[in-house]
This record gives structure tokens, sequence and C-alpha cells, in this order.
């Protein structure tokens, strides 16, 4: 009997993952799963961990790398609705993983709940964004988080206040396999200033990031005090190429991929990136993009 039985209407076997990244690249999944509630996610968890199959969580594809030969071991998924619901008590929101961070900021500012602003332009999950704390020259997510509810390998669930939750740049203390739900603090403002403040910080980003281009976001992480982008630059690498990869005119901490491109390219480049800025500095930089 295979793991997944009563469940075949929820997995499906060697997905392809390009298309659900920003990259548009890598292989294919040998297990993609979307759960339709908490109970079908435990159950499947629970025997993914019975039968020894590795487990990945998809958010929303942006700060994602697949490699060329694919995922080898089961990828989930939280698109379906149960896992983005969004529930207001005066300044208190709580918000499924799966909800769409960019269209959460837009619904928050029609609201006329500020705190989330600086997440305009930054796309992902609200899961994803927690977990790696995102957030750039604006602010990051963890600043406004007040619980958090997440399960662990073996389906159990678990709720983290804020006294237990430690955010720092580009960081989480949050180790639990899944995050399901955040309760975020906000702050009221009038909707029609925070609406132009969201509007500001869009096109901040817009005019500063190659936004339209197939890219994971930023790909490595800014060391201390320092921007990874100008190490870059400074190195003589905005414009490298390699294959179908390219390291971006506009944004030199952004490689793009354009078409023909493959996840190998990428991974060289980021690699001529490394050892380019290392034999220059003495820096090394660190992935900020995950890598499966």
């Amino acid at each position: 009997m295979n793991w997944y039985a009563d469940f075949e209407n929820i997995v499906r076997l060697n997905e392809p993952m390009a298309p659900k990244t920003w990259f548009r690249l890598g292989g294919p999944a040998r297990y993609f799963i979307e759960p339709r509630s908490r109970e079908e996610l435990s159950t499947v968890v629970k025997r993914l961990a019975e039968n020894n199959i590795p487990m990945y969580l998809l958010g929303g594809g942006a700060n994602l790398l697949v490699r060329d030969q694919g995922v080898d071991g089961a990828v989930i998924s939280l698109s379906h609705s149960a896992f983005s619901r969004v529930v207001i008590d005066d300044r208190m929101v709580r918000v499924g993983a799966g909800k769409d961070v960019l269209k959460l900021v837009l619904e928050l500012a029609k609201t006329g709940l500020a705190g989330l602003e600086c997440q305009a332009g930054i796309p992902g999950t609200v899961g994803g964004e927690i977990r790696m704390n995102a957030g750039g020259t604006f602010g990051d997510i963890g600043s406004t988080v007040a619980e958090v509810t997440v399960m662990d390998s073996f389906g159990q669930v678990f709720t983290r206040q804020r006294d237990d939750l430690v955010f720092s740049y580009r960081r989480s203390n949050i180790n639990a396999k899944i995050i399901l739900d955040a309760l975020f603090e906000l702050t009221p403002e009038n909707p029609d200033r925070l609406a132009q403040r969201v509007k500001e910080i869009w096109m901040y980003k817009r005019n500063t990031q190659p936004l339209k281009d197939n890219s994971a976001g930023c790909i490595f992480r800014n060391p201390d005090g320092l921007s990874a982008g100008k190490l870059i630059d400074e190195a003589g690498l905005k414009g490298s190429v390699v294959g179908g990869a390219e390291i971006s005119q506009h944004h030199a901490n952004f490689i793009v991929a354009r078409h023909g491109a493959s996840s190998a390219d990428v991974l060289a480049l980021m690699e001529l990136a490394r050892k380019t800025v290392r034999d220059k500095t003495g820096i090394e930089l660190e992935s900020e993009v995950v890598i499966w």
C-alpha cells in the first residue's frame, strides 16, 4: 500500500516545480501535496515521517531555487483556502501561513491597519516571510508578530508567543517544519495615508530592483554593515552571464533567469560571485535564497 493511500486526490507524482517558483527553473518533485485542512496536513506529515520521506514546504516560491534534478521528497503547499484565512479583531489580525503577503498588505491598507506595509513589493506567503523575517529598507515582518502557530515533524501543533520568538536580519528562531498561522499586532491609521505609503514603498522597490525579471529576490544576505549588491558590483560582476543566467544590471544582488537558463547556471553565477568577492575582500557571502 502506498503511504498516500486515501489521499490520492491531494498528492501528485513527479510534479513540475519550475512553474511554482519565481525563477521558473528546476526539476520535478517526487510528491507534491496540497492538503485541504490541518487534519489532513497532520496525517500527511505523520506518514511522511513514518516512511522516512524528506519534507519540504513551498510558500510563494519567491526565495527558492530548485535544482535541475528536482526534489527527491515531498513538497507540501499550503495553497488551499483553509490556510489563507484572515481574521481581524480590532488591531489584532490572525492570518493563515498560505496567505499571499502582497494581497494582505493591500487588504490591510484598505482596512486602515498599519505595520505590514514594509512588505510591499516583497513577494511570498506569510509563513515563508515569517520564517526568514523578510523585509528591507522600510522594516521587517517580525516586528509586528505577536504569536505563531506551528506544526512539528510529527504533526503536533504548538503556539509560540512573542516572548519566545526571536527575529533578526533574515532569520527567526522558528525551527518547526511548518508555520500554520500568525497573529499580528497592527496600528490603526488613516486608510488613504496608508495606501499612499504602500504605493511609495512599492515604487521604490520597482525603481531599485528588477521586479519584472525571473529571479528569487536578493541572492545573498548583506554582511554586517555592508551591502552584498555593492560588493558584487565593485567586484566588477554586474552583468556577468553564465548560460541563460545573468547578474542583474539593475541590482547586483539579483540573478535573473533569461530564456534557456538552468538552475546550474544560477548556481555557477552564485559561486562566481562568492569566489570573486572573497578573493577581492576576504568577505564570504552567505546565500539568502533557499536551494532545494
